[in-house]
This record gives C-alpha cells, structure tokens and sequence, in this order.
C-alpha cells in the first residue's frame, strides 16, 4: 500500500521549489501556485489555472491540498471573537480563535492536540496530552481564519495575482495581522512544526505576516528558548510566568520543577542579551494568590535588569480549578505597583469568555 501524499502547507517555499524543480517543472511556476493557496484562497491546485493543466495534475496527485474539518464555530455575543472547533485527519480535535481589536485582527492558533504541561488553571493542560500538531496543521488554522474573513467581506471582484516583484496583492478583504501561538499546546515542546509554519507564514510571497507580529508563548521550556536565541529567530517570544518563587509556581505550573524559576529566568537573560529583544511575560491575576503587593514587589525584583513587558491577565475560569480572577482595583493596583520598580506592563482586554475562547480556557473535551 502506497503512503498518502504529504501535505503541500508542510513544505515552504523554497523545499516547494525545490520538489517540483526535480519534476523538470520550471520553478517560475511556483509563483502562481503559492500564491493561489495563500493569498486568493484558492483549495486545491484545480483552482490555480495559471498552472499549464499536465503539471497542474501532477502538482494535484503529488500532493495533499486537505484541510481540517470544521466541526463547530461559535461567535461570542459582541461579534469580536469567533472560535473554531477544527477536526484533524486521525479524529483529534483542536480549536483556534480569531479576535477583532481596533485597528487589528489577530489569529490565536494551536501547536499541539491537548498539552502535556499540566498547567492547573488551564483547560488545555487539563486534557492533557495528545499529540503534536503538523507544520500544515498549525498553517492551515490560519487560513481557515484567512477564509472566514473572507467571506465576511462577501463577494467582491478577485484580487490580483501578487507582482513580479513578489510584494503581496492588495487585500480585498480584512487581514490577519498578529499570529499567537497561545491556543493549545506548548510551541516549544513541538518546536520543529512550530518553526516551520511560522516561516511559511510569514513568507512575503504568500501570507505575508511580518516576524514581528507572530508570538510565540511558552510556560518556561528551558532548552527551546536557548535555541530560539541560538537560532537567531526573528519572532516574539512571550514567558508564562504567573508567579515570582519558585514553589508558588511549581503549585500552578508542574513543568516548572524540570526547569526552575531560576534556570528559565538565566535562559531569558540569554536570550536577550543574545538578540537585544524584549520579553514579554505573561501573568494570570488570580485573587488573593498573586495579585498581593509582596507578589508585585518580588516580580518587579526578579525581572530586574530584563527588557521585559508584563502582561496582566486577569485568570480566565475553567472547570478544573477554583481560582477566580483578580478584580480592576486589584489589577491596577498590581500594575502601579509594577510601574513604579520601572516594570511596564499592560492589563489584556479579555475576548470570547462567553464561549470559552479566552487564555486559558481552549479545550475540546466538554467544558
């Protein structure tokens, strides 16, 4: 029995390039079909008529154009956030969310199926773990969401092809502008898939989404943060950090005894001292646990000497903890707090607790 052909949104550009070269198609070819796939949302290579009709079936068998399978959306009651319950080929299920801000429309995307951090206020962590996700599993979430703004904007007059010199056409239909790994999974601990969907993702011949918009989130995975710094990736890097000992965050994060408060905090110093970047690090307020001044103080201590940003999260429920979350006196005293040690930090506006899609709350189990 033959083995099922790979998926075309595995491959980036230049590894597409590069396979159908050794066709004997000329690589100009590529131009059309990649941006057929990523930038008019085009399914398969049938929809790319500018190929010649023999490569056009050859690109058609050689490859796999298959999507994950919409099992569920739901739109929360502000219309700012709309979440996606997406089937995977073996019957795994992930959800991504896209979000409207003013000015700016963000895609929150997954990395695994489940997560095996263990996480205790988190749903994700809750499940526990499934599998990795593929590169082409982790893009084509994004182009779901590509194609749900799309059909927002109705029917409209197809967009040009990109031109010759490769800069993206112009956009017919409200874009993506951020890309956050912050949906399930632990980017980090699927670091090669994860690496390689950003790459195509921000591919100025196809989607186009600048490194400086896509974050990467990770609870404090040691070894993938000295290689995002040793690799010189140009993407944000955001730290779950949610609490300044080391014993108060092992009660809420488990991983953090594999790798201690201490070891992380020496590998964000690498990290920034390496690619002279600012961290931002991720704190879920939760009441009367660490939204205390003394929590305030000893963070402000830690992260002295950091170029960091602190985001506030004020604790998103889940059914598998009982915390609740830090109220707006509480998270502005926190910030003040924070402001005056020379910390920046901001309160993030919550999206889509109405229908579980806020930090923390994405799951695919019943909730």
């Amino acid at each position: 029995m033959s083995a099922p052909p790979p998926s075309f949104f595995d491959f980036t550009r230049a590894e597409l390039t590069a396979r159908i070269a050794s066709w004997g198609l000329h690589p100009v070819h590529v131009g059309p079909l990649w941006g057929g796939l990523y930038l008019r949302g085009a399914r398969d290579a049938r929809d790319v008529p500018e190929l010649p009709a023999r490569w056009r079936e050859r690109v058609q068998a050689e490859f796999s154009f298959a999507r994950p399978a919409v099992v569920a959306e739901q739109s929360s009651a502000d219309g700012f956030t709309r979440k996606c319950l997406l089937g995977l080929a073996d019957g795994r299920r992930i959800e991504t969310v896209l979000m409207r801000f003013t000015g700016r429309v963000t895609a929150c995307i997954s990395s695994q199926a489940g997560c095996a951090m263990g996480c205790v206020f988190c749903a994700t962590g809750q499940m526990g773990f499934g599998r990795q996700l593929t590169p082409g599993e982790i893009v084509t979430q994004v182009l779901h969401l590509d194609d749900l703004l799309r059909a927002d904007a109705g029917p409209a007059t197809p967009a040009p092809l990109a031109d010759p010199a490769g800069r993206s056409p112009h956009a017919r239909h409200e874009r993506l502008r951020n890309v956050v790994l912050m949906g399930m999974g632990e980017p980090l601990h699927n670091y090669e898939a994860v690496m390689r969907a950003a790459d195509i993702l921000r591919d100025p011949h196809g989607p186009a989404i600048s490194a400086r918009r896509i974050t990467v989130s990770t609870v404090g995975v040691v070894p993938g943060i000295i290689r995002l710094a040793d690799e010189a990736r140009p993407f944000h890097l955001a730290v779950s950090l949610h609490a300044a000992t080391q014993a108060e965050r092992a009660a809420l994060i488990p991983v953090a005894a594999r790798w201690p408060l201490d070891a992380l905090l020496e590998a964000c110093r690498y990290y920034v001292a390496r690619l002279q970047r600012r961290i931002f690090f991720e704190w879920a307020l939760i009441a009367g646990r660490n939204d205390t001044p003394e929590q305030a103080a000893a963070l402000g201590a830690l992260l002295r000497g950091i170029p960091a940003q602190v985001n506030l999260i004020p604790l998103n429920p889940t059914h598998g903890y009982d915390g609740g979350p830090s109220d707006r006196a509480a998270a502005r005293r926190f910030q003040d707090l924070l402001a005056a040690q020379g910390v920046p930090s901001t309160v993030r506006q919550r999206r889509g607790l109405d229908i579980a899609a806020g930090c923390g709350q994405l799951a695919t189990a019943a909730k």
